[in-house]
């Protein structure tokens, strides 16, 4: 199973720091932020990881990462040329996965505690052709992409809706995703949002209208350390933690 990390965009929420540098590679603690999703893929048994990054700041990731040998993983990197959207972003390594094989995308400035593994082991035992999302339950659910369950069992996600004013549940999805390349056909039926971006909840809406979108809940601690306060949260919390 490979990973996929998700660490191109423009970072325009945290300007003017990533006008020096793409925002995955700032300072979280006593790590750059893309160490951290790095460090949990490879403690799920997941070491076949690939970044997709965007031009700027490419040599940096490749001087502070390399191959990946000494953080026990092996690294292969995609570049994005322009920013068009998670799904997008995610149609880029359909070449590095293999027919059938499944796989687990995270977005690099999604920072979390949670050991992946049993939510890995639990995606792994569903039929292909599935999907499974991370969900965490949040204080301010209009901010983010939200799952709405089916009433009969909220057992199930019924869509997910985006940042929406009536938030249908206050569980929010992280940008934790779990595939096999079925996705990619998802990928090529959608259009353009109208920020003219392929969206992420397009394709998990494409699985949960057809009952195959299964989810967990995180535990722990999570944030989308996108936003300056997010950013000083994350710091704060990982003070002194090791990826």
């Amino acid at each position: 199973m490979k990973g996929i990390i998700l660490a191109g965009g423009t970072g325009t929420r945290l300007y003017p720091l990533t006008a020096l540098m793409n925002k995955h590679l700032l300072p979280v603690g006593m790590h750059p932020m893309i160490s951290y999703g790095i460090e949990r893929l490879r403690k799920a048994a997941i070491k076949d990881i690939i970044i997709v990054i965007g031009k700027m700041s490419a040599g940096l990731y490749m001087d502070y990462l390399g191959s990946g040998e000494k953080l026990g993983v092996n690294i292969s990197y995609k570049i994005q040329e322009e920013a068009g959207g998670i799904a997008q972003a995610l149609s880029l390594v359909e070449a590095f996965v293999a027919p059938d094989e499944k796989f687990v995308v995270l977005l690099g400035d999604n920072l979390f505690l949670d050991d992946l593994t049993p939510y890995v082991k639990a995606f792994k035992d569903q039929p292909l052709g599935e999907a499974r999302v991370l969900l965490k339950q949040v204080l301010d659910p209009r901010r983010y992409g939200v799952a709405a369950f089916h009433n009969k069992d909220k057992q199930r996600i019924a869509y997910i809706e985006e940042k929406p004013k009536k938030p249908p549940s206050n569980f929010c999805v992280t940008g934790i995703y779990m595939y096999d390349t079925e996705v990619f056909n998802h990928i090529r039926t959608i259009v353009p949002s109208a920020r003219g971006e392929l969206e992420i909840t397009d394709v998990n809406n494409i699985y949960a209208r057809s009952g195959k979108l299964s989810f967990n809940r995180l535990q722990a601690w999570w944030t989308d350390a996108g936003t300056f306060d997010s950013l000083h949260e994350a710091a704060s919390h990982l003070k002194g933690v090791h990826p």
